[in-house]
């Protein structure tokens, strides 16, 4: 079992910046993933970004490009999602999520909510025009 952590949502206002965090309970092993998903009111939730526990490899939604950075400190079992140049439409509330990845996962597999088996309570992001 993992427990997910997050913290560092807020209000802030466009053109602002946040840093959400997702500390895991424990390691989640080398091939494991992290994910940030968001769920804006009325709308269905989305990925937003995800990373390998190893490696290099980071997979970003198209809306988020450019603006938003997944990392992660290994040592601290943490990921993080820096969000720059904030609008309103990033207003949701942000989850993070983890797996451990023991099966094979494709490119697309990162953006699907399903293939994450443990999630956080989720962090409020609003941001005002």
């Amino acid at each position: 079992q993992v427990q997910l952590v997050e913290s560092g949502g807020g209000l802030v206002q466009a053109g602002g910046s946040l840093r959400l965090s997702c500390a895991a309970s424990r390691r989640t092993f080398s091939n494991g993933v992290m994910g940030w998903f968001r769920q804006a009111p009325g709308k269905e939730r989305e990925f937003v970004a995800a990373i390998r526990w190893s490696g290099t490899n980071t997979y970003y939604a198209d809306s988020v490009k450019g603006r938003f950075t997944i990392s992660r400190d290994n040592a601290k079992n943490t990921g993080y999602l820096q969000m720059n140049s904030l609008n309103p439409e990033d207003t949701a509330v942000y989850y993070c999520a983890v797996d451990l990845a023991t099966d094979y996962w494709t490119s697309s597999s990162y953006a699907l909510g399903y293939k994450y088996a443990y999630w956080g309570q989720g962090t409020q992001v609003t941001v005002s025009s």
